[in-house]
């Protein structure tokens, strides 16, 4: 992060910039860690259906005890399987999510740091500022003193003085 210095400390319009450009990233990152929690959800909601399905399954009977024990046990393998692996892209997703946060987190430390470290050089160069204004002394300048911004005085040499073909203001 890099300010233009400015009579009064920074650039007021690139550190306003500055600051909606962490907003942006902070969402950003926010989004993302909701996205990953999200999923997270999703998968907590398959582990319970197949876990509903595996109930369903023992608490059926279909009559026949080896057919059934049969089809039971097809149908539980399946379901175990289906369960084993929703665990294990429910723990990956986990992690991402995981993985998201702290990036997120790190990310939002550094941007505060940043921005702290440059609100305080900021603070100390008007600190400093108004140290070396204190310093200075405003003497009285006579009025009849010629300066730059009264322009070239009439009466210097080569100038030709007033013009002798004007009147003077007031006597028209």
């Amino acid at each position: 992060m890099r300010f233009s210095v400015v009579e009064t400390g920074y650039d007021k319009r690139q550190v306003d910039h500055c600051l909606d450009e962490l907003g942006i990233r902070l969402s950003r990152l926010a989004a993302r860690a909701e996205g990953a929690a999200g999923a997270a959800r999703e998968w907590d909601e398959i582990r319970q259906e197949a876990a509903w399905l595996s109930g369903l399954l023992q608490r059926l009977d279909l009559g026949d005890a080896a057919a059934t024990r049969h089809a039971g046990d097809a149908v539980r393998q399946e379901a175990a399987e289906i369960l084993a692996q929703a665990r294990v892209e429910l723990d990956e997703a986990r992690e991402e999510a995981r993985r998201v946060r702290e990036r997120a987190y790190a990310e939002a430390v550094q941007a505060r740091r940043d921005f702290e470290a440059a609100l305080d050089a900021r603070r100390r160069r008007e600190v400093r500022v108004d140290e070396i204004l204190s310093e200075v002394t405003v003497d009285q300048v006579p009025a009849d003193t010629p300066t730059a911004a009264a322009g070239v005085p009439g009466s210097r040499v080569g100038v030709g003085g007033l013009d002798a073909g004007a009147e003077p203001p007031g006597r028209r």
